[in-house]
């Protein structure tokens, strides 16, 4: 490949051009919650549990009602989730095929008579809602909530933080650094909008989120976990209706290319063994503090040895590594 690159440049070519054209881009399709959040073992005293005793397991649910709230009010009051709750579709461009591009400026949803049947007029009305869930979402939680909310927020997310030793803060710091919104050089990744359709990034990684909770409250949980400026709304699927394989299947066809690499990264065994089928190097994130793969601990070296292992490796290798992880994952369930 670079010496067709060469020929075709003249046999002058600048190194750096010549090492971006051939190094792969990596997709880091991340689970959400007990992974890059914690709600659910918050609420259920799992996370203090682990620490036998040194966590204050009724503070942790305390701050997990919290979040609850805060979840409930961005999908009420800013994401339609009263009208839409029962339509759930697994990404926000699933209905794009619907959507005429109307200028929705001044557009009366609370009038346009959205409900069932869930004919074409329909998806129509829950395509624009989408469209503007989408919107919404880029512009950030400070345009969408008063200062007392933020402030209660800021706290909030800070009280979670410090409550799991900075859980969430080193999060979101490997998903920037992953993105190298860390380096001196930013990677500016543009994808594209059909999640069906070809890929046309130029950066060196993306952050993609699966989850089993459905779509808008995930939304929602993005932008309060502060997740939104490493992950776009159109990267974020909803895996409760077709399972996690099939969103997996879907964001390899869409990043669909020779030098494309996968990897995996959460709690359930519905990832793990999805990325096996899809022959994806996976990263199980674990509660226990003395675990390197949960946060703070897990690192972009720790990430890229993993996925320089599976994708170095011969086939039959591969396949002697997923079986020793079913066997691994057997004697610890």
């Amino acid at each position: 490949m670079v010496s067709l690159l060469m020929r075709k440049t003249g046999g002058i070519m600048d190194k750096k051009v010549c090492k971006a054209a051939v190094e792969p881009m990596t997709i880091y399709v991340w689970d959400m919650d007990e992974t890059l959040i914690l709600l659910k073992s918050l609420l259920d005293g799992k996370y203090a549990g682990v620490f036998n005793g040194v966590k204050d397991a009724r503070k942790g649910v305390e701050i997990g009602k919290q979040w609850e709230k805060h979840i409930l009010n961005i999908c009420d009051e800013c994401f339609f989730y009263k009208e839409i709750e029962k339509n759930n579709e697994p990404f926000l461009d699933s209905l794009i095929e619907y959507d005429d591009g109307r200028d929705l400026s001044d557009y009366d949803f609370k009038n346009d008579g959205f409900s069932f049947p869930y004919d074409d007029s329909n998806k129509r009305k829950l395509a624009y809602r989408h469209r503007l869930i989408a919107e919404k979402y880029s512009q950030g939680l400070p345009k969408l909530l008063d200062q007392h909310l933020i402030k209660h927020w800021n706290d909030l997310y800070n009280l979670t933080d410090c409550y799991t030793d900075g859980w969430l803060s080193s999060a979101h710091s490997l998903l920037e650094q992953s993105m190298g919104k860390t380096n001196s050089a930013e990677t500016d990744i543009q994808t594209d909008l059909n999640p069906a359709g070809p890929s046309t990034n130029k950066g060196k990684s993306v952050n993609v989120l699966v989850t089993s909770g459905s779509l808008v409250p995930s939304l929602a949980k993005c932008l309060l976990y502060r997740l939104d400026d490493v992950i776009p709304a159109k990267n974020v699927y909803s895996s409760w209706e077709v399972g996690k394989l099939q969103c997996f299947s879907w964001i390899k066809e869409r990043f669909r290319g020779l030098n494309v690499r996968f990897c995996a990264i959460g709690d359930g065994p519905e990832e793990c063994a999805a990325a096996e089928t899809m022959r994806w190097p996976f990263i199980k994130i674990e509660l226990r503090p003395s675990c390197p793969y949960r946060f703070p601990g897990l690192t972009m070296k720790i990430v890229q040895s993993r996925i320089d292992a599976i994708y170095g490796l011969p086939d039959d290798e591969v396949e002697d590594i997923f079986a020793v992880e079913d066997e691994v994952e057997d004697m610890t369930d």
